[in-house]
């Protein structure tokens, strides 16, 4: 794609951008520069891009301008004053270079988010496999879609690994993929929204327009970043109040395109407590879901786990009808707290395609869930072996107590850490809530970053404070050898499970991010134990 800069750097959006008028557009410069692609590393700048000089945490995006205007950059946007202007280049000073690249993005893209259904999920834990199943149905049910998620993605050219694993990456990377999803003709794009892209600190989000917010639960997190409880919520709450931000203006583009609107809409989980929080982030209308039989848009009455999936039966609100219509489903998807993702998936699609939500229960069993969630290895092992992402307070809660009513007299053996560099104050939660439903606890590494590895499993160890060490509570910091650990001491009818690392494909820590995958790693430690028969990766 190529523009020149005057072509979409219009009056508004340098207004929007935080354009300082006060210092000038100009130094020295071409007048209208042909404008071939965005970047914010400079070592990924090709000829003609517009340079995006970020004020980071660890490293200062204008002390690589140099940098980026010899790999061939034409535009440099930036917010603090430069050592020197390059005489054949355009330098734009903004108010904040990170909040600037939203709506410059949008612009040279030509806001692709306006042409695309585009339906948000947030939440603090559930969001990619929640993602991932909307994408799924809408797909079977013969529409045309794409996703972005901090597992995989499909911009139309098929499903691919997210190899960075951005939960929600910059905002000139979202809008290049929607841009993508719209010129390979999409019409529907599922994004995983964090609360690090809905915040204004990133504005990463701040241009999309959605037409379908979800949330899924809301649960303390990311202290680290949001500072508090309150203005984590407040920042997640961004995804619905985008609806109204924008409403207007996809109304008119799918009119222009010959297109029928789907008004906006909200799903949001009933029985989170935050749930009248966000529903009144917006004037669209809210439906509802519970797993608890609370009297929502759609319940969960009845419920049964097993190792291969899930039974529900599920009630929907009908205003037509009395009683509320029951419905069946059964679904491939391992794990009991996967209801409410099948739940919000459900209730999502039936609103955007305007179908009954029983036209798709026969579509359920066919969804695949996602690799690294609550994923099965079989290699003929004699005890069970569960590789999950969970690495909140709130997901153990969800993950260990159907495992537990599930595997009866056998052992649970629970190996997992604390991200380093992140919010400390719920390490020792961690610890008790795990000792609590398990039998045997492993603290191992899962990204350290700058912390001390074994000071981040001591803080953890802190919530355990029953723990025998050596015998029910084991500090390892290797992770591979802490796998090993577990396998060995696991016994017919255990259970291992391995929380934390999920799909990912490293572990970071201080100046070096060594390649770690947990799947490989666990089938390569069962290989080395003898467990060769099987089918490995068995995700049901």
């Amino acid at each position: 794609m190529e523009r020149t800069l005057s072509h979409f750097f219009t009056a508004p959006i340098a207004q929007k951008a935080g354009y300082m008028i006060e210092t000038g557009y100009l130094y020295h410069a071409p007048l209208d520069p042909l404008v071939t692609g965005l970047a914010y590393d400079s070592r990924e700048v090709e000829q003609g891009n517009i340079f995006f000089a970020l004020a980071g945490i660890h490293h200062d995006g204008h002390a690589f301008v140099p940098d980026a205007i010899k790999r061939g950059a034409s535009v440099i946007i930036h917010q603090n004053e430069l050592d020197f202007y390059h005489p054949d280049i355009v330098y734009i000073k903004v108010k904040d270079s990170r909040a600037a690249m939203s709506p410059v993005a949008a612009a040279f893209y030509g806001f692709p988010s306006k042409h695309l259904s585009v339906v948000g999920v947030t939440g603090t834990e559930g969001k990619s496999t929640t993602v991932y199943l909307i994408y799924q149905l809408l797909k079977l049910s013969g529409k045309a879609a794409g996703f972005l998620s901090t597992v995989q993605f499909n911009h139309g050219g098929g499903e691919q690994w997210n190899r960075k694993h951005e939960t929600t990456p910059e905002a000139a990377s979202v809008h290049k993929a929607l841009s993508l999803m719209r010129d390979n003709g999409l019409e529907y794009a599922v994004i995983e929204a964090s609360s690090h892209g809905l915040s204004a600190k990133t504005n990463r989000l701040g241009d999309v327009a959605f037409d379908a917010a979800v949330l899924t639960n809301v649960n303390r997190e990311h202290l680290e970043f949001h500072e508090t409880w309150e203005q984590y919520r407040y920042d997640k709450a961004n995804l619905f109040r985008a609806l109204d931000a924008f409403s207007h203006e996809k109304a008119l583009s799918k009119e222009a395109a010959g297109k029928a609107a789907v008004p906006s809409f909200a799903v949001v989980n009933l029985d989170d407590p935050s749930a009248a929080y966000f529903s009144e982030a917006t004037r669209h209308i809210v439906y509802t879901y519970s797993v608890r039989g609370r009297n929502a848009d759609l319940k969960l009455e009845k419920a049964a786990s097993s190792q291969t999936g899930n039974w529900y039966e599920l009630s929907v609100r009908s205003k037509s009808r009395n009683p509320e219509e029951v419905i069946d489903l059964r679904d491939r998807l391992p794990g009991a707290f996967n209801a409410g993702n099948v739940l919000a998936s459900l209730l999502t699609v039936s609103q955007l395609l305007l179908v009954p939500i029983k036209s798709l229960a026969p579509l359920v069993p066919l969804l695949k869930p996602v690799l690294g969630r609550m994923t099965r290895l079989v290699r003929g092992q004699p005890f069970e072996v569960l590789v999950d992402f969970a690495h909140t307070p709130s997901s153990f809660q969800a993950v260990f107590p159907p495992l537990r009513e599930r595997i009866g007299r056998g052992r649970i053996i629970s190996l997992f850490g604390s991200a380093g560099d992140r919010d400390t104050s719920k390490r020792g939660e961690q610890g008790r809530i795990a000792a609590e439903w398990s039998d045997i606890v492993i603290l191992t590494d899962e990204d350290p970053r700058g912390e001390a590895p074994l000071a981040i499993l001591e803080e953890i160890a802190s919530g355990i404070p029953s723990g025998k060490r050596g015998e029910d509570l084991f500090l390892i910091p290797n992770r591979p050898a802490a796998v090993r650990t577990a396998f060995v001491m696991a016994k017919k009818g255990d259970l291992v499970i391995l929380l934390g690392k999920g799909h990912e494909n490293s572990i970071i820590y201080a100046g070096e991010v060594r390649p770690y995958n947990e799947i490989d790693e666990a089938e390569k430690a069962l290989a080395e134990l003898g467990y060769i028969g099987g089918s490995p990766r068995l995700s049901v």
